[in-house]
Order: C-alpha cells, then sequence, then structure tokens
C-alpha cells in the first residue's frame, strides 16, 4: 500500500493507544488489573518455576504437539497482541484463556492430515511508544508477570509463546537478552518488529528498520540457548511489510535450531496483500514463510482456504 495512507492509519489507529503505554508504572498496573487482583508470586517469576516447569530440562524437550521440529512438521496459526489495549491486536481482546479458545477455532480451519497445526500466542514484550519514556528508549517492556501468565495460558492449550520486541530506540539484541529466562523455554520463540526500531526518530510517524547485522547477532544469542539447553526448533520472526525495512537481507544468516521465518506485514486489499506476498517470494532470499490478517483493518480479510492458496503456502499465519 502506498507510504503516506500506511503511516496516517498507523498515527489513527496506535498513537492513542501508545500514549497509554508510555509509562512502565502505567503498564505494570494494567498487568495487575488483568489479573484480578491476583498477583504473582516474585519468587516463581524469578525462578520460572510455573505450571511445574523446571529451570533446567532434565531430557531434550519435545515442541507443545510433539517432535522437535516446527518446519514443515507444522504450520504455526499465531494471535498478536498485548493485554494493555484491544487495539494492539486481537490476542489481547478478552483473558487469555479466552484469547486461546478463539485462537483454536481459528487454527483449526488450517488443519491438514498432511501437515498438522501448532497454535502460537504472539505476545508484545516490548511495546513502541510515541513518548520517550523514563530511559528515552520510546518503549514500553512488558513485565514478567504477564509473560508468566499467557506462557500459562499457552501451555494449557498446548501452543507456543512468541515474544515480539517493538524495541523503539532500543537495540533488538539487548531486549532479547532480557528475554533470556524465557527463550530458554522450549516452547517460547522470539519476534522482530523493524516498523517499531526508530532510533532517532518517533516510533509511529516513521517506519522503522533492522539491519541483517543486528538480526544475525539475535539470531546467534537465541541458537546458542537452543544449543546450550538442548532444546527443540525455536520460531524466529522477522516482519516486513516493505523493502527497506530489512537493510542487506540477503545477508541475514540460517542458523541451525532456528525456524527464520519473514512474516509478511501489512493490511490492505487482498490483491495489494497477494502482491506483496509474491513480490517477496521472489526477492531472491529464502527463510520460512508468515503472511499476516488483519480482523479489522483488511478490507477484505482473506478466508483460511484463500490464505493457503498462496504460492507457496505460508508456514505460519498470523491473526492481529
Amino acid at each position: 500500500m502506498p507510504l503516506p495512507r500506511r503511516l496516517t492509519e498507523i498515527q489513527e489507529r496506535r498513537r492513542a493507544v501508545l500514549a497509554l503505554l508510555a509509562g512502565a508504572a502505567m503498564i505494570a498496573g494494567a498487568a495487575v488489573g488483568a489479573s484480578h487482583g491476583a498477583p504473582e508470586s516474585a519468587k516463581r517469576v524469578r525462578g520460572l518455576r510455573i505450571a511445574g516447569v523446571p529451570d533446567v530440562p532434565r531430557a531434550p524437550a519435545a515442541l507443545p504437539r510433539g517432535g522437535r521440529r516446527l518446519f514443515p512438521n507444522f504450520r504455526v496459526v499465531a494471535y498478536y497482541g498485548a493485554p494493555q489495549a484491544a487495539q494492539l491486536g486481537t490476542l489481547g481482546i478478552g483473558t487469555p484463556a479466552q484469547a486461546g479458545r478463539r485462537l483454536l477455532r481459528t487454527a483449526a480451519q488450517y488443519a491438514r492430515r498432511t501437515r498438522p497445526v501448532l497454535p502460537a500466542m504472539e505476545l508484545l514484550a516490548a511495546i513502541a511508544n510515541p513518548y520517550p519514556g523514563a530511559d528515552a528508549m520510546y518503549r514500553t517492556r512488558q513485565p514478567d508477570a504477564v509473560i508468566a501468565r499467557y506462557l500459562r495460558a499457552a501451555r494449557r492449550i498446548h501452543a507456543l509463546l512468541v515474544l515480539d520486541i517493538q524495541p523503539g530506540h532500543a537495540d533488538f539484541l539487548s531486549e532479547t537478552e532480557r528475554l533470556a529466562r524465557w527463550l530458554r523455554e522450549p516452547d517460547v520463540g522470539i519476534a522482530l518488529d523493524p516498523e517499531w526500531h526508530t532510533p532517532g526518530q518517533i516510533p509511529g510517524k516513521v517506519i522503522g528498520s533492522v539491519g541483517a547485522a543486528e538480526i544475525n547477532a539475535v539470531s546467534r544469542y537465541v541458537a546458542g540457548i537452543v544449543r546450550a539447553r538442548r532444546l527443540p526448533q525455536k520460531l524466529f520472526v522477522v516482519h516486513q511489510f516493505t523493502a527497506s525495512m530489512i537493510v542487506d537481507k540477503q545477508l541475514v544468516k540460517h542458523r541451525p535450531g532456528l525456524a527464520i521465518t519473514m512474516n509478511i506485514d501489512g493490511f490492505g486489499t487482498p490483491s495489494a496483500k497477494v502482491g506483496k506476498y509474491e513480490e517477496f517470494m521472489r526477492d531472491g532470499t529464502r527463510f520460512d514463510q508468515g503472511f499476516k490478517v488483519f480482523f479489522h483493518e483488511d478490507t477484505h480479510m482473506l478466508s483460511p482456504r484463500e490464505v493457503l492458496q498462496l504460492q507457496p503456502p505460508p508456514d505460519l499465519v498470523v491473526y492481529e
């Protein structure tokens, strides 16, 4: 879609929401409210002793629905968002359990005998802000208590949890390192959202970008965790809807243990979205492929059947 229209719609749809998240205290307060006044045990969050999960796996772990390889064994269908505002995505509408039930209904439409579905919850772990905040990084970090809550919800439905990073003025590697305690888990992946990586500029007023070198630094770090802890293949997503969003994309490296997936983002008409997908299929790079569907912003929301008619059919389908 034309860039000016995209920026205008971003400003209208997101600026008011992001303004509410400018302070970490406010986002923490929302997290407490979302848990109905029942705060998480700080001790259990620090030690990741949630839902009976030990700190150190006793044996090589499997994916939530079996096996150790994501693609092509499964097709992943995800809901995206955060609980602080419904406008951030469908995952934040209702409780995590309610979102999980909706996710299962959507994911079931993609199931095929030759390729089962693995559902996923893509939670915003760092949310870009239009204001600098106390550390001048233009992003707010999701509290551990909220991440723990969504991890428990994902495990109840045998789904992945994917932690999405909108870094603002921060860098992707430092935000990923902060999430190390979660990435040590066999069912937790990571997503980089370059649209919201805007050093020196205000998120939401410009479309951000990331270079191959920074993606490679993050993937090296995450692959190291996978190797050291003998984890199953981990989902590693990079969102993209313009060619300039990933600089030197051809230099992005594949890593053992990671399913590096380029998720074709952006809302619009079916023809525009299909055209964008086909454009990136011809850009000379070879990664696992994702496709994003917007419940409200898409002019005509493609059905699961229409999404699977894309060539090649996407390995990952994300709903916002």
